[in-house]
């Protein structure tokens, strides 16, 4: 017979565990989220479905960035059916925005509620619906036993969720798989016309269950994420090339 290599032993370690601590893909299929070497820093190199997402913003730009983000994360997981919820008490999020990033607004449902209690209660009976694909939450608070709560819903229904936390006081622990921040860079004008240009952000990975941290400049433009190489990244990836 033929012997098992350790590297195949390891693989073979490191999907049990993940899938002890919930990492399951949904219906088993993997979807390609578009974001190119990103993927690298996720565990199997591969988007977590069925899992809470936490975004980090201070101000309004940073919310209009990290709204513009998750809705490009969006976009792949609403192409195979299933309606969305928008969950917030102080939305502004225009919804016919969502077009820019290939959203058609109605498979979305908005849901604008008075209070941040109502929200969170709003947010964990959504995610134990199978029937839906997403849901996207915009807090401001959120302690440890509400995102377990969270954690363990998605884990069951096998949804994804975002948080969107905008200007949280106490930066405390969650039971998120991840944790993003998202800032908006300069956009760059299309073929040099005036103008507005393609939206581009500084993308950090803050912290990821099993995988690693990391940053990078993203741009969105023709439908999908572009990685934004700088100067000096072109001058070493061309020096390994030529050895």
């Amino acid at each position: 017979f033929m012997p098992v290599k350790k590297t195949d032993i390891i693989s073979r370690l490191q999907s049990d565990i993940l899938l002890l601590q919930g990492f399951k893909p949904a219906n088993n299929n993997v979807v390609d989220m578009g974001l190119g070497l990103i993927k690298e820093a996720f565990p199997n190199a591969s988007f977590p479905l069925g899992a809470v997402h936490e975004f980090l913003s201070y101000g309004s730009e940073t919310a209009a960035a990290s709204s513009g983000f998750i809705a490009g994360l969006l976009a792949p997981l609403t192409e195979s059916g299933g309606a969305s919820l928008w969950i917030s008490s102080s939305r502004s999020l225009f919804p016919g925005g969502l077009k820019n990033f290939g959203i058609q607004p109605d498979r979305f449902i908005f849901i604008d509620l008075q209070k941040e209690k109502h929200v969170i209660w709003a947010i964990e009976e959504a995610l134990k619906c199978p029937a839906l694909s997403t849901v996207v939450g915009e807090l401001q608070e959120i302690n440890f036993t509400s995102s377990r709560r969270l954690q363990l819903a998605v884990e069951q229904s096998q949804v994804t969720g975002f948080i969107l936390r905008k200007n949280p006081r106490n930066l405390n622990t969650t039971a998120c798989v991840s944790r993003w921040r998202i800032t908006p860079l300069q956009s760059e004008s299309a073929d040099g016309l005036p103008g507005m240009g393609f939206p581009k952000w500084k993308v950090e990975l803050l912290r990821i269950k099993n995988g690693r941290s990391g940053s990078w400049e993203v741009k969105w433009e023709g439908g999908r994420f572009h990685p934004v190489y700088k100067a000096s990244s072109i001058a070493q990836e061309e020096q390994k090339k030529t050895g």
